[in-house]
């Protein structure tokens, strides 16, 4: 029963996106062809507007956009007549992908390793220079940190090739600046959550049996400490997966992102709430598989609509 409410509250909440984004798109002054008004004839426009159903009625506009996606048509994209915008998203997500699942990974791994490292440590100089490092992850924003991975590590110091796409070399410089503010982020949640874990009575009784301090971090702690963890990874994941526009702008890498931000310039409204239901879609989604997770890590979860 808790699966079947959950997954109606996931179209729900869909739902509710598609009509907000397709609201605030309308809501937006002006219209695509714009500026292009200067240098077409009225007719000319009157035609083009026809072709993408803008001189109809908001509520009829809406009914055709909804129909279309009901059969996960996102329509035609406006600046480039010549393609859709499912096509346009088959052919960014591949790099975003590529890249968000590299970071993910990288902030992950290096992320609680960090976090345990200082817990298990408290209060010594190894958990000082762990939270140091978080802090300065985190205070660093990523536009701020790939330009100074490309000047030290593409141009300073010739190691890692820029500017362009294609052999796992270009993946790693965006996949750092990417990966540096999250994988700070957990190193500090698992820090938190390992130190209250590890003060725990069980933890306590387990360790006077004698366990070892790695069975007991094994077994107990990081089972235990992770869960506020995962909750943070469901958003962090679409984040990463879908691309992040500034990073994918800087490195040249043909994603997602750099065609979302090219289709706010271009006012390019099927592109936009295309990209927008697409990332709303997976982020949704994977809260959705968060949930149903928690009991698969904690069996004293229960999934259940009265249960918490």
């Amino acid at each position: 029963m808790y699966i079947v409410k959950r997954v109606l509250t996931m179209f729900l909440t869909l739902w509710v996106i598609i009509t907000l984004t397709f609201v605030i798109m309308k809501c937006i002054p002006g219209d695509p062809f714009a500026s292009d008004a200067d240098v077409l004839p009225k007719e000319v426009l009157q035609n083009m507007r026809a072709k993408y159903n803008l001189d109809k009625p908001l509520p009829v506009q809406y009914v055709l956009y909804m129909k279309n996606l009901a059969t996960f048509d996102m329509g035609p994209s406006i600046k480039s007549e010549t393609r859709s915008v499912n096509s346009i998203i088959a052919d960014g997500i591949p790099a975003s992908s590529r890249l968000g699942l590299q970071a993910l990974v990288i902030a992950l791994f290096f992320g609680l390793l960090l976090g345990i490292v200082a817990a298990l440590n408290h209060n010594k100089p190894l958990d000082f220079a762990a939270m140091l490092f978080a802090i300065i992850g985190i205070s660093i924003p990523s536009f701020i940190l790939a330009p100074l991975l490309i000047k030290y590590f593409a141009v300073n110091w010739h190691l890692l090739p820029v500017a362009s796409w294609g052999t796992w070399q270009h993946t790693v410089l965006p996949s750092i600046a990417l990966a540096a503010s999250p994988l700070a982020v957990i190193a500090r949640f698992m820090r938190s959550s390992m130190l209250e874990v590890m003060n725990q009575n069980y933890i306590k009784t387990a360790n006077a049996k004698g366990l070892s301090t790695m069975q007991l971090v094994i077994k107990h702690g990081i089972r235990n400490a992770i869960l506020p963890v995962i909750t943070f990874i469901g958003p962090l994941f679409v984040v990463l997966i879908t691309g992040t526009f500034v990073i994918e702008k800087i490195f040249a890498i043909p994603g997602l992102g750099k065609y979302f931000v090219d289709s706010i310039f271009n006012r390019d409204y099927p592109v936009i709430m295309g990209t927008t239901i697409f990332f709303s879609t997976i982020l949704v989604f994977t809260l959705f598989l968060i949930d149903i997770s928690y009991r698969l890590i904690d069996p004293r979860i229960k999934l259940t609509s009265g249960g918490n």
